[in-house]
């Protein structure tokens, strides 16, 4: 069996071809990196249109690539929730008139719980029961994941999600779009102890949540001082950026690894998998792999090819296709997290 999965949920045009034994025969990602740059943070409306324009040529690009055609293909399988309305609603329709076209069934796939399977993908073999956290620019949610098909949400950011924290910081640092990279580099000059930002709730072991808004406000506060909403002429010298940086994404970070150890205590379980954007941050994956080692827990994270929007890590539809759990043509999209 042929799958062909379609990702649209944010900024990323992406197609791939997998088998029904996870094998990923092609793929192909378009990025809009370039048309949000000036507005350092995605833009719906544009988003949905690059979608229009992009989408055939990435379907063909990710055919050629597993040298097959579409009359090769088996099931349309296409991510529905959640993300952003507009973006949601193009690769619906391009799955949707595929499907017809073609004559086969439609599979609908999380894109939240996709980022976890593609920790699945990369070890090669079953990784359920686990803990997974999804950290990422829209989310930052960790969910006890019981099998491949049953995820149940243990908590998430009440606020910005740590992708979206990171942008903003970079905003206001100077520094490019997207945030997450470009402070992740700029940190490495900095020291992590330089200011003593906030890390909300990560003392209290009995919620599963996180809150980046006032860590934002804080280092805001550091930037320009309560009052002021001019981020110009601030004339912060390398050093300062890369101690605010640093010390940023340390907050961050101690927050991501206590919420993640504090779940696999209160569910038991042995296994921590995790995807996302934000997982493809160096210190991030040097945090979690120091503090888990030695411990009894299996270690997972994606590796940095799918960490960032893919189509492959929807292959999570090859488990719903296994159990025939096709979609009618009336589908919708869902741009809330859907439990």
């Amino acid at each position: 069996m042929n799958l062909l999965i379609l990702e649209s949920t944010c900024d990323e045009t992406a197609a791939a071809v997998v088998t029904d034994s996870l094998e990923v025969l092609g793929s192909a990602v378009a990025s809009q990196d370039e048309l949000h740059q000036r507005f350092s943070g995605v833009v719906p409306e544009i988003a949905a249109r690059a979608h229009v324009e992009r989408f055939l040529p990435v379907i063909q690009l990710a055919l050629e690539r597993s040298q097959l055609t579409l009359q090769d293909i088996d099931a349309i399988a296409v991510a529905n929730t959640p993300g952003l309305a507009g973006s949601l609603l193009v690769g619906l329709v391009a799955a949707k008139t595929l499907c017809v076209a073609l004559d086969v069934p439609l599979l609908a796939v999380n894109h939240i719980h996709a980022h976890i399977y593609a920790c699945r993908l990369a070890a090669g073999r079953d990784v359920f029961p686990c803990v997974g956290l999804v950290v990422s620019g829209g989310h930052t949610t960790l969910f006890d994941c019981r099998s491949p098909a049953d995820f149940r949400v243990l908590g998430g950011t009440i606020d910005d999600a740590a992708g979206e924290a990171f942008d903003k910081v970079a905003s206001m640092l100077g520094l490019p779009y997207p945030g997450g990279p470009a402070i992740g580099k700029v940190a490495e000059n900095g020291d992590p102890a330089a200011y003593k930002f906030p890390r909300t709730f990560l003392k209290d072991a009995s919620r599963l949540e996180f809150s980046f808004s006032g860590l934002k406000t804080a280092v805001r506060y550091s930037v320009v001082g309560p009052g002021r909403a001019d981020f110009s002429n601030l004339n912060l010298s390398e050093q300062q950026v890369a101690d605010l940086a640093a010390s940023f994404q340390e907050a961050v970070v101690d927050c991501l690894v206590g919420k993640s150890q504090q779940a696999l205590a209160q569910t038991g379980a042995k296994v921590l998998c995790v995807g996302g954007g934000v997982a493809a941050n160096r210190r991030f994956r040097q945090r979690l792999e120091a503090e888990l080692a030695g411990q009894d827990v299996e270690l997972h994270i994606a590796p940095l090819r799918l960490c960032t929007d893919n189509a492959v890590m929807g292959a999570i539809a090859v488990e719903q296709f296994r159990a025939k759990q096709f979609e009618n043509l009336d589908l919708d999209a869902h741009p809330g997290l859907m439990r």
